[in-house]
């Protein structure tokens, strides 16, 4: 790894350092084998040696697209960009995906062809025992890869990791074909290629479902947004933080927006004092672009504490009312502002309202109350 990076002139201890070189030492890895796997499977004339052979070359292609997109994503903003290029990385995921699919058709396709039109298996001793060193490798390098993909934050890394170590999967079964072959003289490779080609399959659509998620929108990271919430409500002045949302631009572009309840009584000027320290810290210290939205409280005030304490006792009597906050009383009208936060499968969101509507009416007659009810995006 060290030695691949010293000539990519990276440093191993990057992201990209990881990324690239252990994209690099795929490559290397995966041609070799599937040069000596297609070469035995033609001469053993197997078709799942050879079918295993063109997997790992289609393996070597992904660790280029890795590569590749993990250069790209890694350019700098610019005008039509300007949060970088970082899902870049997610179209590379998506690629490989596509290409584990479109490998694991080919192969189907003639595994069929041969359940209907058998050839004669020719195997040797020396082509299992390299199939079976190949095997070996291949789930090496999977876990390697996995390792160094989790550790870099990298799905499309991942992504070959597992089909690595699938692919180790698939030669044991291989073997096991052969095997039978060599002390029954009956020929299963047809339907073990079946079988083959249907765990590649497999991987791939679990890869691009997985992809799709992540470009379709997935929830912020949750650790991340542990620590901005202890942060922010650890910061003087901020009495509560809520509806934090996190927007991924790539593993490690994130921008965001929560709200923060502030005392009524600051005014504009404490405000921005509070609020311009915490941006600064979040962004130098968690690389994220922090958006605030402020709600005016009162605590201290005897009628918020009594509505507040009304306000817990039915939310604790709901199944998907998780929590409450933003409780403010108008002190010029009889407004009365809640926000409820509900879980997933809260499906009526109308028949909540008129419930808790009608409960705070029966406590407090004479307020207006003006609810908002959502669900929490991290």
């Amino acid at each position: 790894m060290k030695l691949l990076c010293k000539i990519l002139r990276l440093d191993p201890d990057s992201r990209e350092g990881i990324i690239s070189g252990t994209s690099a030492l795929g490559i290397i890895v995966n041609l070799l084998i599937a040069a000596m796997k297609v070469i035995l499977g033609m001469l053993a004339n197997s078709i799942a040696i050879i079918s295993e052979g063109v997997n790992n070359a289609s393996d070597a292609l992904t660790s280029v697209l890795t590569l590749v997109g993990t250069k790209l994503a890694g350019k700098k903003p610019d005008a039509k960009h300007p949060f970088g290029h970082g899902r870049i990385e997610y179209l590379t995921s998506l690629t490989i995906a596509i290409l584990i699919i479109v490998t694991g058709v080919e192969m189907l396709i003639s595994a069929v062809g041969l359940i209907f039109k058998p050839e004669e298996m020719d195997i040797s001793v020396v082509a299992l025992a390299a199939v079976a060193i190949s095997a070996v490798i291949k789930f090496f390098l999977g876990i390697f890869t996995i390792k160094q993909g989790k550790r870099a934050d990298s799905g499309a890394l991942v992504a070959v990791g597992l089909d690595c170590r699938n692919d180790s999967f698939v030669s044991v079964i291989t073997i096991l074909s052969a095997v039978v072959f060599l002390v029954f003289d009956f020929s299963v490779d047809a339907y073990v290629g079946v079988f083959t080609s249907l765990l590649i399959l497999k991987a791939g659509v679990e890869v691009l479902l997985d992809t799709l998620s992540e470009l379709l929108g997935r929830p912020g990271d949750a650790e991340l947004a542990a620590k901005l919430y202890k942060e922010i409500r650890a910061t003087e002045g901020v009495l509560g933080a809520a509806d934090m949302m996190l927007h991924n631009y790539g593993p490690e572009a994130y921008s965001g927006s929560v709200n923060i309840e502030i005392d009524h009584e600051k005014t504009v000027g404490e405000i921005y004092e509070i609020i311009h320290a915490l941006q600064l810290r979040i962004m130098r210290e968690y690389k994220v672009t922090m958006v605030f939205g402020i709600y005016a409280v009162d605590n201290d005030h005897e009628d918020v504490k009594q509505i507040r304490k009304t306000i817990a006792d039915f939310v604790v009597r709901q199944e998907h009312v998780k929590s409450f906050h933003a409780v403010y009383l108008d002190p010029n009208s009889p407004r009365l502002y809640c926000d409820l936060i509900v879980d997933y499968d809260m499906k009526d969101w109308d028949f909540l309202r008129s419930e808790f509507t009608a409960y705070m009416g029966e406590h407090f007659p004479r307020n207006e109350i003006v609810l908002t009810v959502e669900t929490e995006f991290v």
